[in-house]
């Protein structure tokens, strides 16, 4: 699936209507499905429960707190797949940017321009895919660690059944997976079913 074809959830946390209009305008649905916006934190928190979401962009101050420990929360919670920019004040910022950039969270000064904001969506699609990259290449190193289990698992069985040295074993998982077709696991998940 190439850039353009991505599409990105979007939970947008702000009471101020006019932030949460002009920002929605930015966020075209070919793009941002779902959009949910909310006006607290606490239905932020209940939003986040019920769903998942690619990005989230919480507007402080809001009237439950200022965001800053929700939109850290957000990035390490889960399946720590959620991007997040906390747009503020300039006074805030200068308080909470480092708490909030050591927990992973974009910070963006208020006021700030369409063309700003319109670059800060562009660094969360970034940092969202940088994120799934980093998923997919964790997946496939837990698949191949799952892979060198099973198939010392079967040697282990090759050896003290069938009395064979290690690499014997070893050719012989390779070789049969090879004769048959099938993958080195597969193979070596038939060797256990047979002499468990």
């Amino acid at each position: 699936m190439s850039l353009e074809e991505r599409v990105y959830s979007v939970l947008v946390v702000s009471r101020a209507g006019n932030f949460s209009s002009a920002l929605t305008g930015l966020l075209p649905p070919s793009r941002y499905d779902p959009v949910h916006v909310v006006g607290s934190l606490s239905e932020a928190k209940r939003s986040i429960a019920e769903n998942v979401y690619d990005m989230v962009i919480v507007n402080s101050p809001l009237p439950d707190g200022s965001g800053v420990g929700f939109s850290g929360n957000v990035c390490r919670s889960g399946s720590g797949q959620t991007v997040a920019l906390l747009v503020m004040r300039a006074e805030e910022n200068a308080e909470n940017h480092d708490r909030a950039v050591e927990q992973g969270v974009f910070t963006l000064t208020k006021p700030t321009s369409r063309m700003a904001m319109a670059t800060a969506l562009d660094w969360l699609a970034s940092a969202r895919e940088r994120l799934r990259s980093l998923e997919r290449r964790s997946m496939s190193i837990e698949e191949r660690m799952e892979e060198i289990r099973v198939v010392n698992r079967a040697k282990f069985l090759l050896i003290s059944e069938l009395k064979m040295t290690e690499p014997e074993a070893h050719r012989y998982i390779e070789k049969g997976a090879m004769d048959s077709c099938i993958s080195k696991k597969e193979m070596a998940q038939r060797i256990i079913k047979t002499y468990s």
